[in-house]
């Protein structure tokens, strides 16, 4: 059984070095690390919202202690973010992703909106364009133009060893500039179950 990213890249997918193919890997895997999350202040309201929606967080930070738990189940693979915060706050941003036309996947933050996005690798380092939104609406997906909603996604991440990555999510609006970025290093493993005490210190 493969993950959906290894049905997307398809041969592609033995081009990644061993960091990435752990952190996509079948099975049920966590990923361990810190997060830096920047935004313009005028956002934090839209992010509010989208949050509750399950999109995104609304606060920012530097080094902020994150744990990423993931299951395949069929053909989904299923997120588990969490964001814990120096004072103990701790955010969750949950996602379901699929495969979808053209080699594409499709990452759902609830059960109506996603977005659609082409992975490809170049070199050692894999690579994410975002194609369009979408709005699912029983068996139909409503494409919705990046530019209508919050703008063009690019997602870069690169190994920096056997079991650690670096990755770089960007938002960039062609009107209003980049309204989010999240990016960080992370080490990838394969688990049995989940633990409560992955957090690494802050």
């Amino acid at each position: 059984m493969n993950s959906p990213l290894q049905i997307a890249l398809g041969n592609d997918w033995n081009k990644l070095p061993p960091a990435l193919r752990a952190h996509y890997q079948h099975g049920t895997t966590r990923d361990t690390g810190h997060l830096d999350i920047a935004f313009p202040g005028w956002m934090r309201p839209w992010l509010r919202l989208l949050h509750r929606f399950g999109a995104l967080v609304p606060r920012a930070g530097r080094g902020v202690a994150t744990v990423v738990d993931k299951r395949v189940s069929g053909t989904r693979q299923y997120w588990q973010r969490q964001i814990r915060f120096p004072d103990g706050e701790t955010l969750r941003f949950d996602s379901i992703w699929e495969t979808a036309e053209n080699n594409t996947l499709i990452e759902y933050v609830n059960p109506v909106l996603g977005l659609q996005m082409q992975p490809y690798v170049v070199a050692d380092r894999l690579h994410y364009r975002g194609v369009h939104f979408v709005a699912r609406l029983g068996r139909w997906r409503l494409p919705i133009p990046e530019w209508l909603a919050l703008g063009h996604t690019t997602i870069v991440e690169q190994a920096l060893d056997e079991t650690r990555f670096a990755m770089d999510f960007r938002l960039k609006h062609p009107l209003f500039g980049e309204l989010f970025r999240y990016s960080g290093e992370f080490e990838a493993c394969q688990l049995a179950s989940a633990r409560d005490d992955a957090y690494p210190s802050s």
